[in-house]
Protein backbone atom coordinates (compact mmCIF):
# COMPACT_ATOMS: atom_id res chain seq x y z
CA UNK A 1 0.00 0.00 0.00
CA UNK A 2 1.35 3.54 -1.04
CA UNK A 3 1.32 6.47 1.30
CA UNK A 4 -0.49 9.60 0.35
CA UNK A 5 1.27 11.85 3.30
CA UNK A 6 5.27 10.85 3.99
CA UNK A 7 5.59 14.43 6.05
CA UNK A 8 2.43 13.77 8.16
CA UNK A 9 3.95 10.37 8.62
CA UNK A 10 7.13 11.16 9.61
CA UNK A 11 5.58 14.07 12.33
CA UNK A 12 3.13 11.39 13.68
CA UNK A 13 6.47 9.16 14.38
CA UNK A 14 7.85 12.00 16.12
CA UNK A 15 4.87 13.37 18.17
CA UNK A 16 4.03 9.55 18.75
CA UNK A 17 7.92 8.97 20.27
CA UNK A 18 7.73 11.68 21.93
CA UNK A 19 4.71 10.67 23.55
CA UNK A 20 5.76 7.09 24.37
CA UNK A 21 9.24 8.42 25.57
CA UNK A 22 11.16 6.75 22.91
CA UNK A 23 14.93 7.88 22.29
CA UNK A 24 14.67 7.32 18.59
CA UNK A 25 12.61 6.17 15.78
CA UNK A 26 12.90 4.62 12.22
CA UNK A 27 10.94 5.75 9.11
CA UNK A 28 11.12 5.28 5.32
CA UNK A 29 13.79 7.44 3.56
CA UNK A 30 13.23 10.11 1.14
CA UNK A 31 15.33 13.57 0.06
CA UNK A 32 12.51 15.56 1.79
CA UNK A 33 12.11 13.95 4.66
CA UNK A 34 15.89 14.26 5.16
CA UNK A 35 15.64 17.83 4.71
CA UNK A 36 12.96 18.31 6.94
CA UNK A 37 14.86 16.24 9.79
CA UNK A 38 18.28 18.02 9.37
CA UNK A 39 16.60 21.42 9.75
CA UNK A 40 15.19 20.31 12.69
CA UNK A 41 18.26 18.74 13.72
CA UNK A 42 20.22 22.12 13.04
CA UNK A 43 17.00 24.05 14.96
CA UNK A 44 17.78 22.18 17.86
CA UNK A 45 14.27 19.79 17.95
CA UNK A 46 16.32 16.84 17.24
CA UNK A 47 19.57 15.03 18.15
CA UNK A 48 20.80 13.52 14.97
CA UNK A 49 19.83 12.04 11.78
CA UNK A 50 20.98 8.95 10.36
CA UNK A 51 20.40 7.28 6.61
CA UNK A 52 21.40 3.36 6.60
CA UNK A 53 20.44 0.66 4.09
CA UNK A 54 18.23 -2.40 5.16
CA UNK A 55 17.94 -5.31 2.15
CA UNK A 56 18.48 -2.56 -0.69
CA UNK A 57 15.97 0.37 0.64
CA UNK A 58 17.10 3.56 2.56
CA UNK A 59 16.18 3.64 5.73
CA UNK A 60 16.52 6.45 7.92
CA UNK A 61 16.96 6.78 11.99
CA UNK A 62 15.84 10.06 13.88
CA UNK A 63 17.08 10.79 17.42
CA UNK A 64 14.74 13.10 19.65
CA UNK A 65 16.58 15.82 21.90
CA UNK A 66 14.96 15.34 25.59
CA UNK A 67 15.28 17.63 28.72
CA UNK A 68 17.15 16.68 31.62
CA UNK A 69 14.16 14.61 33.17
CA UNK A 70 13.90 12.76 29.90
CA UNK A 71 10.72 14.05 27.67
CA UNK A 72 11.01 15.42 24.71
CA UNK A 73 11.87 18.86 23.81
CA UNK A 74 9.03 18.84 21.24
CA UNK A 75 5.55 19.99 22.68
CA UNK A 76 4.03 20.19 19.24
CA UNK A 77 4.57 19.25 15.58
CA UNK A 78 1.59 19.93 13.45
CA UNK A 79 0.90 19.64 9.65
CA UNK A 80 -0.03 22.67 7.71
CA UNK A 81 -0.10 22.14 3.97
CA UNK A 82 -2.02 18.80 3.12
CA UNK A 83 -2.13 17.08 -0.33
CA UNK A 84 -5.86 17.81 -0.45
CA UNK A 85 -5.18 21.69 0.85
CA UNK A 86 -1.88 23.16 0.00
CA UNK A 87 -1.26 26.22 1.81
CA UNK A 88 1.37 29.02 -0.04
CA UNK A 89 2.72 31.41 1.89
CA UNK A 90 5.01 34.65 0.81
CA UNK A 91 7.70 35.83 2.76
CA UNK A 92 6.14 38.73 4.50
CA UNK A 93 3.63 36.52 4.99
CA UNK A 94 5.73 33.61 6.90
CA UNK A 95 5.17 34.86 10.42
CA UNK A 96 6.66 33.61 13.85
CA UNK A 97 5.17 30.20 15.30
CA UNK A 98 4.73 31.19 18.81
CA UNK A 99 6.13 35.10 18.63
CA UNK A 100 9.26 33.17 17.87
CA UNK A 101 9.54 30.14 20.66
CA UNK A 102 8.23 27.98 17.92
CA UNK A 103 9.55 26.92 13.92
CA UNK A 104 7.67 27.32 11.15
CA UNK A 105 9.00 24.67 8.01
CA UNK A 106 8.26 25.85 4.61
CA UNK A 107 9.72 23.92 1.08
CA UNK A 108 11.13 26.77 -0.81
CA UNK A 109 13.08 27.06 -4.60
CA UNK A 110 15.98 27.30 -2.36
CA UNK A 111 15.30 24.20 -0.42
CA UNK A 112 13.76 23.36 2.65
CA UNK A 113 14.42 26.63 5.16
CA UNK A 114 12.18 27.50 8.82
CA UNK A 115 10.00 30.94 8.90
CA UNK A 116 13.03 32.85 10.10
CA UNK A 117 15.33 31.77 6.89
CA UNK A 118 12.29 32.41 4.80
CA UNK A 119 11.90 36.34 5.83
CA UNK A 120 15.69 36.59 5.63
CA UNK A 121 16.37 35.16 2.43
CA UNK A 122 13.14 36.90 0.97
CA UNK A 123 11.47 33.76 -0.45
CA UNK A 124 8.36 31.74 0.48
CA UNK A 125 6.91 28.75 -0.40
CA UNK A 126 5.03 25.87 0.65
CA UNK A 127 3.75 26.16 4.29
CA UNK A 128 4.59 22.80 5.14
CA UNK A 129 4.22 22.25 9.30
CA UNK A 130 4.61 24.32 12.64
CA UNK A 131 6.48 22.81 15.27
CA UNK A 132 7.26 24.25 19.28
Amino acid sequence: MTMTDPIADLFTRIRNAGIAGRKKIDCPHSKLKESISRLLVREGYLDEVQVTEVDGFKRMRVRLRTDQDGSSVISSIQRVSKPGCRVYRQSRQANAVLRGLGLGIYSTSKGILSDRDCREQRVGGEYLGRIW
